[in-house]
């Protein structure tokens, strides 16, 4: 606290930051949560010969938010990896990554730092079918780059180690950058893969299409059963649960600290005012019953034992006002009897 008894900037800061990670924990829980409720309340289709007939009977020949799982399957041509062979698939992804160690100047440590220098994503038309051989029925997914959960598994992964001489070592510790190599990653949508969608599912033209919903919920394509989707996002909710409740205590804690420290400071106030008009009037009283010679040695005597004189001039407030052995009984941090403001120099006063 501060003389005047107000909170400290620190404190102001302390509790400012605290109060907005709360509040933008608490929003991303909200939003969590609202996912969450979302994907509970998706409706369970199953990919069978019955489907047409269900969105057909819908309305608007459509299903908001819909689970749908099956099997990937191309529609006309198909992607082949580059590095693996006999490998198809309807979604490519091709990743070069920068791995090098940074010098951080604040902590003098080297940091590991990563960087997608390049990254390219191949697609075909694909549709979502039964792991029945013999139903004759297909759900088209639209736009899967659109979701939220891609599901795809990587097939190859190299790391290539940069090669370096000793004039490049000098160069890279004085310039505080120390290339460790590039990773090169290629991951694939296999055909014949299985794959939850969970979107907007819509019969147009005797054709069932799966696509990002309108509503603002998320668009998922995801390699997991929607159980385990499901139970994932829960688990996420619970940790910015935890996390923004976290938060909030330390808030309130800061509040709390804050509020109490305001009212023990205004009791303190509150007593030594109550001390100083018991003191005026006991003064008082004793010059009105001193005798007229008396008086001025009493004018003369310390507030605090009013039994020795005044022999110190308290700085910077320039109060004269208390003996030397009261100022040495003072409490820390010492401050003035009569105005409370913080003794910073004490000269002696000399009577002649």
């Amino acid at each position: 606290m501060e003389g005047g008894g107000r909170p400290s900037l620190g404190q102001f800061i302390l509790l400012g930051t605290s109060s907005v990670v709360t509040a933008v924990l608490y929003s991303v829980y909200r939003q969590k949560a609202q996912v969450s409720q979302e994907l509970k309340g998706a409706k369970k289709i199953h990919l069978g010969e019955d489907l047409k007939s269900i969105l057909s009977e819908a309305p608007g020949k459509c299903v908001p938010y819909a689970v749908i799982e099956g099997a990937v399957r191309s529609v006309k041509e198909t992607l082949n990896s580059q590095f693996v062979e006999n490998c198809k698939g309807v979604i490519q992804r091709l990743t070069l990554q920068e791995h090098k160690m940074v010098w951080n100047r604040t902590t003098h440590l080297w940091n590991d730092y990563s960087k997608i220098i390049h990254q390219r994503t191949n697609t075909v038309p694909f549709d979502l079918v039964p792991h029945e051989d013999g139903a004759d029925v297909a759900v088209r997914v639209l736009k899967p780059l659109d979701s939220v959960d891609l599901g795809l598994e990587t097939v190859y992964e190299k790391f290539h180690p940069s090669i370096q001489s000793f004039t490049d070592v000098i160069g890279h510790y004085i310039s505080g950058e120390r290339p460790k190599g590039i990773q090169e990653t290629e991951e694939m949508l296999k055909v014949g893969a299985t794959l939850t969608g969970v979107g907007e599912l819509v019969l147009d033209n005797n054709s069932v299409r799966l696509q990002p919903p309108k509503q603002g919920m998320q668009y998922y394509l995801s390699s997991q059963d929607f159980d385990s989707l499901l139970q994932r996002q829960e688990s996420s909710v619970r940790l910015w649960k935890v996390l923004a409740l976290v938060f909030g205590f330390a808030t309130c804690a800061t509040l709390f600290f804050i509020l109490r420290k305001q009212y023990l400071l205004r009791q303190e106030r509150l007593r030594l005012k109550q001390m100083q008009e018991e003191f005026q009037e006991h003064e008082a009283q004793l010059l009105s019953r001193a005798k007229p010679e008396d008086r001025e040695s009493l004018k003369s005597a310390c507030v605090v034992c009013l039994s020795s004189f005044k022999s110190c001039v308290f700085l910077e407030c320039g109060h004269v006002c208390s003996c030397s052995e009261c100022y040495r009984a003072l409490p820390e941090p010492k401050r003035c009897p009569i105005c409370r403001q913080a003794i910073t120099r004490v000269i002696p006063l000399y009577n002649s």
